[in-house]
Formats: structure tokens, C-alpha cells, sequence
């Protein structure tokens, strides 16, 4: 699609209109009444918090903190919390939609949620990080539980996050609840393959995907957005299969080699000096001009809208699978699909890691632990079909992939509620 060709379209970027969308256009795929849109487009609970939190220096600091649950239908809500300047409700709102929507392509028992505090981890210390989510915890403790609302960690949170929350709300119960949150150390309850789990299952997707192209892995080359968990775990486990990793980048910029590099040593290299920029044998480019390099696979697993209107017809692969929540817009997916470019939507391909939390719920509950083995034969299963669920809508209705995605997970979400009615 040329320039010009894009007139037509528009976009918006805020994130709670783009999930709206999204969802929109396939409900009118699926022919469902207002009725039936209006009940799951709606949130069913937004929860906005005051955290008050006593900094290091001795003064009184409030931030504010959100926790959304859009959904509820299949299931309890799921989703992560993120810490991060720019968390606002509407984007809070957006990722518990998709959460829903991920949650119910993948057939998992969930419908979606999602929390976050606005603020900025980076300038904050250990220990203001833990009194600031305790307070938090407990000020959400109303309406989280392990049958109600199980977080997990996202943006600048982790199992030691978690750790804190299960901690906080067990000792307000008065016993151990260690099912209340995922993503927690293993020493407390956690899963083999979580940590890995985004990754390893976006990588099982653009192996799917790759077989259905006839691109051979052995021979692929392969680019990063973003390298932190998830971006820097997809990198190792494309390499391991083969494929030529030629560039990667984090918030400070990018690095380039197209004879390829060892992706772990570009994370150590990160951890000792704060970025992947200046790794020995590779040139500087910037998170802008990454998007743009020919390659065959493409990996955004930094944050949203990195792929718009702008750059959309400058993008130089051929499948393009999103690790990362909503980096494509919707007048972008457009484009890509007119340019038969394969994007693999964010609620197939990053929903590795909202299945393996599932798998830690499931085995908090029963008290009974997996190896890794386990998990990621369970983890293949379960993504394998979900692509091929996907991509038979894909292929019958002549629509491009994050569309047949929202087909499979709203057809779902519709049916459970038809079937469940409404009380009273």
C-alpha cells in the first residue's frame, strides 16, 4: 500500500479506543446485537486508588493506582500490573480488554483484568517499591482473590512484586494464599517455565506460522524490539532454533549486525552497562529505524503503538509477532495486511505467559508442582492449536489475523454469556 493509499484511513492512539475497535470489528464479523456488544465492551469494575507511601527521605508521596476487571463471564479475571509514568485508567481499561480476549483464544478458564500505578520505578528505591505495593495490595485486596481476580507481573514488576502482594494479602487472611497472584518465585509457589513463558510461547506461534509460509527457522533472520524479559528470551530461543538475530534494541536505542550476534551475550552485555547500545562488533540505530530492517521475522516486545500509520509501509518483514500489548494500530494492521505481511496479534502470540500463569493457579490450587517438561508440552499444546484455531478463521473469512484472533475470543465470551443469561 503506498502513501496515498492510507489517506482513507484513520487512528487514534489511545488505547482504550483501539481495543474498542478491535473488538467492534469483530462483533460485526459475528453479527451480535447491541445488547450482547454493550455488555462486553463494557468493564464491569474500575477500581482508582489513592497510595499513600512514606519515601526514603522521610516525606509523604501519593501515587495513584488502578485495578480494572473487564470480564468475567468464563471465569476469574487475570491480568498483570504495571508500574510506569504514563499508566492511565484508559489504558489500564484497554489492557484488561485484551486480557479477556487473550484469556478466551487461548480456551483458558479466565476472563481479563489488569492493574498499575503511575509512577517511575527507575527513580524509586527497593524498599519504596515495597511499602508503595503493599499499600497497593491492599487497597485492592477488596476485589482480588484466587477465585475473583489473580494478578501477575508486567511492565517494571516482577516475582518479587508478586511476592509482596501474595505476602500483603495472606496476612489479611490470616493463612498463606499463595494462588492470589502468579508470576511469584518458585521458594513461594511459582511455576517452572513463567519466566520464560511470553517468550516461549510467541516463539511456538512464529513457528507455526513460519511452517505455513514455508520459511525454514534454520535459515530466518530475525529483529528485537525491545529487550527486556520478553524481547531478550524470544531473541535466545530463536537463536537456539537457528535463526540469525541481525538487531535488537532497548529504550536506549539499537544495535545492528547483519551477520547476526549471540543474543546472550547482548544480555549480559545489557545487564553489566544498563543497554544493548554500544555491544561490542555492531553499529547504533535507533528504536525507529529497527522497525524498518529486512528481515524475515520482526518481534515488538516494547510497549503500545510502536507500528502506525507513519511507519506501517516501511515495515520490511514478513511475519511480524507481537510479544509486546497492542504495538500495531489499527489503521497499521490495515496496511500490513494489503502488503501481505503476517501479524501475528498480541492475543495469540503474547499469551504464553497468561498460560503458563493459568498452569500456576492450577497447581497452587491442587498442590501439586510440574516439571519443565510438563509445562512446555502443555504450553506447545495449547498454543499450536490456538494458531491453527486462529488461522482457519484467518483463511475462511479472508481477514487478517488479529481480526480471526478477536472472531475465535469474542465468539467465545458471547456464547458463555448467551448460555449463562443474566441475573436477576
Amino acid at each position: 500500500m503506498t502513501p496515498t493509499m492510507t489517506q482513507g484511513l484513520t487512528e487514534t492512539l489511545n488505547a482504550f479506543e483501539i481495543a474498542q475497535k478491535q473488538f467492534a470489528d469483530a462483533a460485526d464479523i459475528l453479527g451480535l446485537d447491541e445488547g450482547v456488544r454493550k455488555k462486553l465492551r463494557t468493564p464491569e469494575r474500575c477500581l482508582t486508588v489513592a497510595i499513600p507511601t512514606r519515601m526514603d527521605d522521610g516525606r509523604l508521596e501519593v501515587f495513584i493506582g488502578h485495578r480494572v476487571q473487564h470480564n468475567t463471564t468464563r471465569g476469574p479475571s487475570k491480568g498483570g500490573i504495571r508500574f510506569h509514568p504514563n499508566v492511565t485508567l484508559d489504558e489500564v481499561k484497554a489492557l484488561a480488554s485484551w486480557m479477556t480476549w487473550k484469556c478466551a483464544t487461548v480456551g483458558i478458564p479466565y476472563g481479563g483484568a489488569k492493574g498499575g500505578i503511575t509512577c517511575n520505578p527507575k527513580e524509586m528505591s527497593q524498599g519504596e517499591l515495597e511499602r508503595m505495593t503493599r499499600r497497593y495490595a491492599s487497597e485492592i485486596s477488596l476485589i482480588i482473590g484466587p477465585e475473583k481476580d489473580i494478578p501477575a507481573p508486567d511492565v517494571y514488576t516482577n516475582a518479587q512484586t508478586m511476592a509482596w502482594i501474595m505476602d500483603t494479602y495472606s496476612m489479611n487472611k490470616g493463612y498463606a494464599v499463595p494462588g492470589v497472584v502468579t508470576g511469584k518465585p518458585l521458594a513461594l509457589g511459582g511455576s517452572l517455565g513463567r519466566n520464560e513463558a511470553t517468550a516461549q510461547g510467541c516463539v511456538y506461534i512464529i513457528e507455526e506460522a513460519a511452517k505455513k509460509l514455508g520459511i525454514d527457522l534454520k535459515t530466518a533472520t530475525a529483529v528485537i524490539q525491545g529487550y527486556g524479559n520478553a524481547g531478550s528470551i524470544a531473541a535466545y530461543l530463536l537463536h537456539d532454533l537457528g535463526v540469525k538475530i541481525i538487531a535488537v534494541s532497548d529504550s536506549r536505542g539499537g544495535i545492528l549486525n547483519t551477520q547476526g550476534f549471540d543474543p546472550r551475550k547482548v544480555l549480559e552485555f545489557k545487564n553489566q552497562t544498563g543497554s544493548v547500545v554500544g555491544f561490542p562488533g555492531t553499529e547504533s540505530i535507533s528504536n525507529e529505524e529497527i522497525l524498518n530492517l529486512k528481515c524475515d521475522v520482526l518481534v515488538p516486545a516494547a510497549l503500545e503503538n510502536c507500528i502506525t500509520l507513519k511507519n506501517a509501509v516501511k515495515i520490511n518483514a514478513k511475519i511480524v509477532a507481537e510479544a509486546a500489548n497492542g504495538p500495531t494500530t489499527p489503521g497499521a494492521d490495515e496496511i500490513l495486511f494489503d502488503r501481505k505481511i503476517v501479524v501475528l496479534p498480541d492475543i495469540l502470540a503474547n499469551a504464553g505467559g497468561v498460560t503458563v500463569s493459568y498452569f500456576e493457579w492450577v497447581q497452587n490450587v491442587q498442590e501439586l508442582y510440574w516439571d519443565i517438561e510438563d509445562v512446555n508440552s502443555r504450553l506447545k499444546k495449547i498454543m499450536t492449536r490456538s494458531f491453527n484455531d486462529v488461522y482457519a478463521i484467518h483463511k475462511d473469512k479472508r481477514i487478517n489475523m488479529r481480526k480471526a484472533a478477536y472472531v475465535l475470543a469474542v465468539g467465545r465470551v458471547a456464547e458463555a454469556f448467551k448460555l449463562r443469561g443474566l441475573f436477576p
